[in-house]
């Protein structure tokens, strides 16, 4: 890391420290306790700063989240971004992931690929303004980290090459590209295309001091019924090593992990790299390593995603499973999987994350454990007996806002009023 990033990063600790201290717990000002406070984790009812991550996605995939609409002004999306930044302050949160390459597309000036059509309704048209640049400049300003989310593989959430603009990557070689499932995705056992998402994605890398690197639960797609993605031809041309198609599947998605961990590193060698998978590994019934569960959805052997051997092999920095069941569900129960994951990191230098479902707090779709406020602080409670768990992110920031029925609100108050600095 270059001097002068060694002093941009220290600089924002300080900022964050000081911003840190002005915060009120308990009715006092808590500049005193942090001075001489030797980072901890605790129950978050201290006086000592402690270290665990809390998070939010920003999601920007279909307007989930932000902007709130396609083709506001540059103006009016930098108002929102920035009240989703200061949300994240309120909620004494200290790290956004922002979602800035949804579909093979970018929320920054790309030589690689298209403006998103997020932005303005038109893919490639600019902005009038960097988004990104923005959002790490502001999130900083506020001490919060910026972790930057990418999504590898998808092109487009349909399968029409022609609705794309003419000089996007997936229309210059559509070699590259395949149908599944309703929508368009790049091949990952090209090596071509592994370079280029790769590149694609370093460049935001090297252009912005990001403080993360992170990527969501797509690999290889969720599976459709019925359908096959076709990789015939790849699989004949690079498979012969591999005792059969999966193998060589989850060969592909393991170079793409331990190829992009070290270009992060040689670019920017402060930045996490982490991966948010689907919560399920592997069953039980399946692999005796796998987790107490009967998901209809194991990221092993249906995504092709080796996710437990990236954390015991240290390939990534941080591992943030999707946990996003209740406590007590029959399929997936949170308090099975949460020591499961602990159980997997412990020991290995990968941090633990845990992904939680704040969306499905008061959804009238969901069981009646998400219509108790305390569902999710509940969840906290439980990771405080295992310490490998470092800390949580919420999906997603429109929630983070609404606070419906008061979860998000019930988890600030049961566990957020000592402030935190993110793990390190």
């Amino acid at each position: 890391m270059s001097g002068k990033a060694r002093h941009a990063r220290m600089s924002r600790r300080a900022f964050a420290v000081t911003a840190l201290s002005t915060l009120v717990v308990g009715g006092a000002v808590t500049g005193a306790a942090l001075a001489g406070a030797e980072p901890s984790r605790s129950n978050g009812k201290g006086g000592r700063a402690t270290r665990e991550l809390r998070g939010m996605w920003l999601a920007t995939v279909a307007n989930r989240d932000w902007p709130s609409k396609q083709g506001l002004t540059a103006t009016q999306q930098r108002a929102e971004l920035i009240t989703h930044l200061d949300t994240a302050v309120s909620r004494r949160l200290n790290a956004v992931f922002f979602q800035v390459r949804p579909t093979a597309d970018a929320l920054w000036p790309s030589p690689y690929e298209p403006w998103s059509q997020v932005l303005t309704g038109t893919q490639g048209k600019d902005p009038g303004w960097d988004p990104l640049g923005t959002a790490v400049q502001e999130a900083h300003a506020r001490g919060l980290e910026l972790h930057a989310w990418f999504n590898p593989y998808r092109v487009a959430n349909h399968t029409d090459p022609t609705r794309l603009i003419a000089s996007h990557p997936a229309r210059r070689h559509p070699d590259w590209v395949v149908p599944y499932g309703g929508k368009l995705y790049y091949n990952p056992g090209l090596p071509e295309v592994r370079r280029f998402v790769q590149d694609a994605m370093l460049d935001a890398v090297r252009k912005y001091d990001i403080d993360g690197v992170h990527w969501d639960d797509y690999f290889y797609p969720y599976p459709v019924a019925g359908q096959a993605f076709d990789d015939d031809a790849e699989y004949v041309k690079y498979g012969g090593a591999f005792p059969d198609r999966a193998s060589w599947r989850r060969d592909n998605i393991d170079k793409l992990v331990q190829e992009t961990a070290a270009r992060i590193k040689a670019v920017r060698p402060g930045a996490d790299f982490g991966i948010s998978p689907f919560g399920v590994w592997r069953n039980v019934a399946t692999d005796p390593l796998g987790s107490d569960t009967r998901a209809g959805v194991q990221t092993y052997d249906d995504l092709y995603a080796d996710t437990r051997k990236w954390v015991r092999q240290n390939w990534i920095d941080y591992i943030c499973p999707q946990i996003y069941w209740n406590i007590g569900f029959a399929a997936a129960d949170y308090a099975k999987l949460l020591p499961w994951w602990a159980g997997v990191a412990k020991g290995t230098g990968t941090k633990l994350y845990v992904g939680e479902a704040l969306y499905k707090a008061g959804d009238p779709a969901q069981p009646a454990a998400w219509q108790d406020p305390a569902e999710l602080s509940r969840h906290l409670t439980l990771a405080q007996g295992h310490p490998e768990a470092k800390g949580h992110v919420f999906f997603s920031a429109k929630e983070v806002g609404t606070n419906r029925i008061g979860a998000m609100a019930r988890v600030v108050a049961d566990h957020y009023q000592q402030p935190a600095m993110p793990p390190r």
